[in-house]
C-alpha cells in the first residue's frame, strides 16, 4: 500500500496493539517520531533522484569530452600527414605502411 501519498492523519501509524495506558503512551511517544521518518524517506527519495541526475549530467559531459578528444586527435593527425605528404611523401607513405600499436602514433624504428 502506498502511504506517501496519503495525508498523514489517514496513514496507518502503527500495527495494532492492545491499547493499555502504557502502550498508549508509547503510542503517542511513536507516532511524532513515524512522522518524521517518512518526511525523511520522502527527502531521501529526492536525493536520490538527484543524485541520479548528476550521475547521467556527468556522463554526458564525460562522453562530450571523449568525443571532442577523439576529433582533436583525429584533426591532428590529419594536419600531420598533410604537412608530411606537402613536404615529404615517401616517408609519409612509409608511415601509413609501418602498424599502429595504439591511436597514439606509428610504431618507432
Amino acid at each position: 500500500m502506498e502511504t506517501r501519498s496519503m495525508p498523514l492523519e489517514n496513514r496507518p501509524r502503527l500495527p495494532r496493539i492492545a491499547l493499555s495506558k502504557q502502550n498508549r503512551a508509547v503510542v503517542r511517544a511513536l507516532n511524532p517520531m513515524l512522522v518524521t521518518y517518512l518526511e525523511a524517506s520522502r527527502d531521501a527519495q529526492g536525493q536520490q533522484q538527484k543524485l541520479t541526475e548528476r550521475i547521467d549530467d556527468l556522463k554526458q559531459r564525460i562522453a562530450a569530452w571523449g568525443k571532442r578528444i577523439r576529433r582533436y586527435t583525429e584533426r591532428s593527425t590529419r594536419f600531420n600527414q598533410n604537412r608530411l605528404f606537402q613536404s615529404d611523401q615517401k616517408r609519409l607513405y612509409k608511415s601509413l605502411e609501418r602498424p599502429m600499436v595504439s591511436e597514439t602514433g606509428p610504431v618507432p624504428n
